[in-house]
C-alpha cells in the first residue's frame, strides 16, 4: 500500500471509536521498526518529523525523511501517514510539502488568538490547493519539565474550538487537556470531562500531544472521547538511545556500526508491540 493521507487515516480511527499512534522519528531505523511492527499488528501508524531534527540536529531532512518513509509504506498492506510535527515556519511548511510530506502541523499556539486563526487559514488554504493535510494546536501543551501541569487558562476552550475550526477549516486540532511534552514529573491528569466539551463543540478528530507517559487506562478513555491522533516521542527516543549505548556496551571494541541497526531497531520493536496495543484498529 503506498502512503496514505492523514486525514483518512484519522478518518478509520474516528470510525473505530479509537487512535491512530503518531511516532516522532529521526531515521531510517525508527521509521522501519514502526513500519514493521504496524504491519505485523495490521494497523495504520503515522511516522512524524519533528523540524528541529532536521534543520538543527541535522538527523534528516524534509524530501529524505518523506521518500524514505514513502518507500516503507510501499512495501506493506497497512496505510501508513507521514507528517510535519510543530512548524511556525511559514517556509519550512512549504518545504516540507514540495519534499513530499502529505500533512503538516501549523501550532500558532503561542500566538493571539485571531493571529493564529489567521495564520493557520492561511497555511490550510495553500495546503489544501495542494492537497496536503493541516493539523493545528489551540490551548497551549508545553514542555513536563517546566512545570508539574499547565494552568487551566491554557486549556483548549470548547466555543473558541468550535471558531477556530470553522473560520480556518483545519483538518485536525491538537489540544491542551493536561498533557505535556517530554518526561512528567508526575503522573499527569487529562482533564477528559473538558475534552468531551471540545468534542461536542467540534467536527474535526482531535489529537493529544505529550504521550510519553500519560496511563494507559487515561488514554483508552480519551480514545473515545474524540482523540483520533495520539503523539508519542520522548519515550520513543529514549529507548532509540538507550538501545544504541547497550549495544555499544555488551560489545565493547568487538562491536560494529554493521550490526548496530538490526540490535536496536529488535529493541524499538519490542516497545512498540506493547505500545501498539493500546489501539482498537
Amino acid at each position: 500500500m503506498a502512503l496514505e493521507r492523514v486525514s483518512k487515516i484519522l478518518k478509520m480511527a474516528d470510525a473505530a471509536n479509537t487512535s491512530v499512534i503518531a511516532f516522532n522519528c529521526t531515521d531510517y531505523n525508527m521509521v522501519y521498526s514502526v513500519v514493521t511492527v504496524a504491519e505485523e499488528q495490521n494497523k495504520p501508524v503515522i511516522v512524524t518529523l519533528y523540524p528541529e531534527h532536521a534543520y538543527l540536529n541535522n538527523a534528516s531532512q524534509p524530501s529524505a525523511f518523506a521518500g524514505m518513509a514513502k518507500a516503507l509504506a510501499e512495501s506493506v498492506n497497512v496505510p501508513v501517514g507521514i507528517h510535519l510535527d510543530h512548524s511556525s515556519d511559514y517556509n519550512f511548511i512549504l518545504g516540507a510539502i514540495r519534499g513530499g510530506f502529505t500533512s503538516v502541523m501549523y501550532d500558532g499556539s503561542m500566538l493571539p488568538l485571531e493571529e493564529n486563526i489567521r495564520l493557520t487559514k492561511t497555511i490550510v488554504d495553500i495546503a489544501h490547493k495542494l492537497g496536503v493535510d493541516v493539523e493545528a494546536e489551540l490551548g497551549h501543551i508545553g514542555f513536563a519539565v517546566n512545570s508539574a501541569g499547565e494552568a487551566l487558562d491554557s486549556y483548549t476552550q470548547p466555543d473558541i474550538a468550535a471558531r477556530f475550526c470553522r473560520e480556518t477549516n483545519v483538518d485536525s486540532i491538537a489540544v491542551a487537556i493536561g498533557s505535556a511534552h517530554g518526561f512528567y514529573k508526575k503522573i499527569p491528569k487529562l482533564d477528559l470531562v473538558r475534552l468531551e466539551e471540545i468534542n461536542a463543540a467540534t467536527d474535526v478528530p482531535l489529537v493529544l500531544h505529550g504521550g510519553s507517559g500519560i496511563p494507559a487506562d487515561q488514554l483508552k478513555i480519551a480514545f473515545t472521547k474524540g482523540i483520533n491522533k495520539f503523539n508519542v516521542g520522548t519515550e520513543f527516543f529514549h529507548l532509540y538511545y538507550h538501545a544504541i549505548k547497550d549495544y555499544c556496551a555488551e560489545t565493547g571494541d568487538n562491536g560494529n556500526v554493521f550490526d548496530m541497526p538490526q540490535y536496536a531497531q529488535e529493541k524499538m520493536m519490542a516497545y512498540l508491540r506493547k505500545k501498539l496495543l493500546l489501539t482498537k484498529m
